[in-house]
């Protein structure tokens, strides 16, 4: 099997149909001016586009940023799930790693829905990260480009989930006043799955913050609480 991007995006127009086109467009905030505008479907259901990734998932860097140019949302989402199962993949080299590392900062320009970030930012970046020092994160939570502001707090994922926590917090705290939703409900799910680890911390965290945080930030933030806890900071 050819592992090319011109392959990859024939079999992906393979699986294309109208109604999942219809679906997916009701879905995706597009043509707002501020993201998904001029994003183009084909109408593949992103579990097809994962299953595909899955059989592509050796594709090299290289073919790997031609998915990247396509104008085609699904395709760059490929690319994206391509880059995470090589970043997670125990066999993958450190070369290669900082390989898809280094692709994801330059193509940033092509990773400009919230789905895409999602996909790449915890194990392409984080995951990179996870040994080494963690100031390019508070950088790019400090940018005014949502995406890398977006990427800063989902690659603390990745830190998470090995019980690494503390960066969750120093994120979630530079974007505390963020006024866009999409980063408002990043920080939250991260102080969410920060305090399935630690409950103590984030209500520590909560403490000192819940009081300033946006509605929706708190929401989530606070959404595996009891309910006492939950009326408790609402009403802070």
């Amino acid at each position: 099997m050819e592992l090319t991007a011109e392959a990859f995006t024939a079999r992906l127009e393979e699986l294309a149909s109208a109604e999942e086109l219809a679906k997916i467009q009701r879905y995706f905030k597009t043509g707002d001016g501020e993201y998904g505008a001029g994003d183009v479907f084909l109408g593949v259901r992103m579990g097809s586009v994962f299953a595909l990734a899955k059989e592509y998932a050796a594709m090299p860097p290289e073919e790997i940023g031609k998915l990247l140019d396509s104008p085609v949302h699904e395709v760059r989402a490929g690319a994206l799930s391509v880059m995470d199962k090589q970043a997670r993949a125990a066999k993958t080299t450190v070369e290669r790693r900082a390989e898809l590392y280094e692709l994801y900062l330059r193509r940033m320009d092509r990773i400009d829905n919230w789905d895409l970030v999602d996909l790449g930012a915890p194990y392409v970046v984080g995951g990179w990260l996870a040994d080494k020092p963690r100031d390019v994160l508070y950088a790019m939570a400090r940018s005014e480009n949502l995406w890398e502001r977006r990427t800063a707090m989902l690659a603390t994922l990745c830190f998470a989930r090995q019980n690494d926590l503390d960066d969750v917090y120093g994120i979630a705290e530079v974007l505390l006043s963020d006024e866009h939703d999409l980063i408002r409900k990043a920080v939250g799910g991260m102080l969410r799955e920060a305090g399935k680890r630690d409950r103590p911390t984030l209500l520590t965290f909560l403490d000192a913050h819940a009081a300033r945080m946006p509605r929706t930030m708190l929401r989530y933030a606070i959404e595996h609480l009891d309910d006492a806890q939950r009326a408790h900071y609402r009403s802070l």
